[in-house]
């Protein structure tokens, strides 16, 4: 009986082939870019926004009111759902408001508001939130905007 003993190159080659599988299991999305997995790898996105998140609601004057005007700092942004769709909402000078989708055009992550920006924790992708440029990462587009308006104290999406 002879015993084929394990020689330095068969351990070379099988940690070679087990690093590339890591390595490829790393690169490769967790889940698909289908907007179902989004809303799982979303939950663990954090939110930096000065209001926990604000519900959309129907005012009395039409559209539908996203957040009210005191609850989104001047330079800063918020967290918003329009219909149930994730939206961020941004006051760049006082009285001026601007809302934009909260999908990643990356790989439909759910953006963060961060400030004076809007920040992707899948692939930190980052956008201006004044216009919803991209800043820096992969995302290939800037996030299509939500088209708003001020309403006495409120911020409807119309």
């Amino acid at each position: 009986m002879t015993e084929n003993p394990i020689t330095r190159r068969t351990v070379l080659t099988i940690g070679g082939a087990s690093a590339t599988a890591i390595a490829l299991a790393a690169c490769s999305p967790s889940g698909g870019s289908a907007p179902s997995s989004s809303a799982s790898r979303s939950a663990a996105a954090p939110s930096t926004s000065a209001v926990p998140s604000a519900e959309a609601s129907a005012p009395a004057g039409g559209g539908t009111e996203i957040a009210k005007l005191a609850d989104i700092p001047v330079g800063g942004s918020i967290d918003a759902k329009l219909n149930g769709a994730p939206i961020l909402v941004s006051q760049p000078t006082a009285g001026t408001v601007v809302a934009f989708s909260a999908i990643c055009t990356h790989q439909g992550c759910i953006v963060a508001a961060a400030g004076k920006e809007f920040d992707c924790p899948c692939h930190n992708s980052s956008y201006d939130a004044a216009t919803g440029e991209v800043l820096g990462g992969p995302a290939p587009k800037p996030l299509p905007k939500v088209a708003v308006s001020i309403s006495g104290d409120a911020v409807i999406a119309s």
